[in-house]
């Protein structure tokens, strides 16, 4: 986990500034910790605890390979959320939110293409042939998208989940994460309405400085969920190699054993003793499949950390559980945890809980593909 920001940190930064509280929304009054000439002050306590919540949620969908969307285009913030967000390679929105960009991927997907298709003509050879005129439409036309959209070049497929700063100005991007359930994180001011935010920190949005210092956290627990990922697909890769050494050391130590059978009182003895330890080796068995870890249901599409959680405390922690699960059912447990995920709909989840309990990850993927594409 990143290292716990102080409250003192926050206090140096300034992220305890509000606004005016003629400009407040009553919505924030749980994050206000008094007024002060006519400015409301943020609580910084309350500040460090949504953002260790936050930080460990953005950790676990890092850590699960999935892209999370960075959005900041006011003045104050683009310039630090593209140095910060650009180290840890995930895809950021500085400039102006493209309309769709979420909602209707799949038409963001081409103008990405087309992007692409543009420089493969510069390096076949095809570009030249073209007239001066032309070649100076598509330079404008590629510099356009490159400014708009090159920071999202990588993004295959939609975010696992979206982090904005100053959800008043980025408000169609809330909109739009929320028609498509996907997790929203954002740095909400006291003019702001936190509703609509699965994973508030309140804190000052117009400052430089308060938001490097939540930036810094923030992509200090997304580095270390990749770092874990990376970390794990290494031990995948040594663990058939184990495997595979183990039984030859087994052979190996039952040699002298078989050799030490000349006596013939001397025969059941050790015959005990191997039918014991055999016990012994045979014991410890059932106690790792108790202790088995959990499947990551936020591969599931439609599944959020929340919705993950709410699953995993009600015995659904597997896809093999989930796959056989009524989605009625799912949905009665989803709402008895919060009213917010009311409006989620898991018709489709056994099905993909199928196919990842079948390990079908291309197959799964393909038809998530689909479903973003209207084709489902």
């Amino acid at each position: 986990m990143a290292s716990n920001v102080e409250v003192k940190d926050l206090l140096e930064a300034g992220v305890h500034f509000g606004h005016l509280t003629r400009k407040w929304n009553p919505n924030m009054s749980p994050y206000i910790y008094m007024e002060r000439n006519g400015i409301h002050v943020i609580n910084l306590y309350k500040t460090v605890a949504k953002l260790d919540e936050a930080n460990e949620a953005l950790k676990k969908i890092a850590a699960s390979g999935r892209k999370i969307l960075f959005v900041a285009t006011k003045k104050q913030a683009k310039d630090i959320v593209a140095d910060k967000v650009s180290k840890i390679n995930m895809p950021y929105i500085t400039e102006r939110w493209p309309g769709g960009m979420l909602t209707n991927f799949v038409t963001i997907r081409k103008a990405v293409k087309k992007m692409a298709s543009i420089d493969r003509m510069k390096k076949d050879g095809t570009f030249n042939t073209l007239s001066k005129k032309e070649r100076l439409q598509v330079d404008r036309l590629r510099a356009k998208l490159e400014k708009n959209l090159g920071s999202i070049a990588d993004m295959t497929r939609l975010p696992g989940a979206i982090f904005i700063v100053d959800t008043m100005r980025e408000h169609i991007a809330v909109k739009e994460a929320q028609k498509l359930n996907i997790p929203i994180f954002a740095i909400v001011d006291t003019n702001s309405d936190p509703r609509p935010i699965d994973y508030v920190i309140p804190a000052n949005d117009d400052a430089g400085k308060s938001i490097e210092v939540i930036m810094g956290q923030v992509t200090e627990a997304v580095a270390e969920g990749l770092a874990e990922r990376k970390n794990d697909k290494q031990e995948e890769k040594e663990a058939p190699v184990a495997k595979e050494e183990a039984p030859v050391k087994e052979e190996k130590a039952a040699e002298p054993v078989q050799e030490e059978k000349p006596a013939v009182e001397a025969k059941e003895e050790p015959k005990v003793e191997e039918v014991a330890k055999e016990e012994a080796k045979e014991e410890p068995k059932p106690a790792k499949t108790k202790a088995a870890k959990a499947d990551d249901l936020t591969k599931i599409e439609g599944a959020g950390p929340k919705a993950a959680e709410a699953l995993v405390n009600s015995g659904i922690d597997t896809y093999a559980k989930l796959a056989k699960a009524d989605p009625e059912k799912i949905k009665e447990i989803l709402t008895e945890a919060s009213s917010r995920m009311a409006h989620l709909d898991p018709t489709s989840w056994p099905k993909q809980a199928q196919m990842a309990a079948d390990d079908k990850w291309d197959e799964l993927k393909e038809w998530q593909e689909n479903a973003k594409g209207g084709v489902e």
